[in-house]
């Protein structure tokens, strides 16, 4: 994909912004290029954790420095900083960094609690995350495509648990089927 980042290159951009001194150097030099004795008085810190702060933000790309003198000058390197931005905020970037991860998990855990041996529902969970996970698991009997009599329906429902009004009513409200007038059609969505 175009503007994908691996997420390495998320981790090290983070960690490297994830220390309240690495945020004020960074504040610090986009006001102007310093040296780490400059940083270091500034900041009331030691040259060497200075040092150590700007290595990091170096590996991620945000700072550079060049020799001048006895000294070595760092300053902001504001281009990468606004490419990182600007990949951030790119929208297929953030959810590409979850690939890896199983969405469906939370969803098994939850019907493998509320299911029984024969598939039917022990009670219709009260939690709203929870009863969410099962009518996604419930919905999967109706066919898209297809439009169902109220009659199909609850005997349909009736194979999850005895209550088919609640799921029939949890299932539209969810927008995971739709109705046709007052208890015409159904359907998937």
């Amino acid at each position: 994909m175009l503007n994908q980042i691996p997420n390495e290159d998320l981790l090290t951009f983070f960690k490297a912004l994830a220390d309240a001194n690495r945020l004020k150097i960074v504040g610090l030099l986009a006001k102007k290029p310093l040296s780490v004795e400059e940083l270091s008085s500034l900041l009331g810190i030691g040259a060497s954790t200075v040092s150590h702060h700007l290595s990091k933000l170096s590996e991620a790309g945000l700072v550079s420095g060049r020799a001048e003198g006895y000294y070595n000058i760092y300053r902001l390197e504001t281009d990468a900083v606004e490419k990182m931005a600007q990949k951030l905020l790119a929208q297929e970037t953030l959810p590409s960094v979850v690939d890896d991860v199983d969405l469906d998990a939370f969803d098994r855990k939850v019907i493998t609690a509320y299911l029984q041996p024969d598939g039917r529902l022990k009670t219709i969970p009260s939690q709203r995350k929870k009863l969410e996970a099962v009518l996604r698991y419930v919905v999967r009997a109706f066919e898209p495509g297809i439009r169902y009599s109220e009659k199909q329906v609850n005997e349909m429902l009736s194979c999850y648990h005895e209550d088919t009004a609640s799921l029939r009513r949890e299932l539209i409200s969810v927008k995971l089927m739709a109705r046709e007038g007052g208890g015409g059609e159904y359907w998937r969505l």
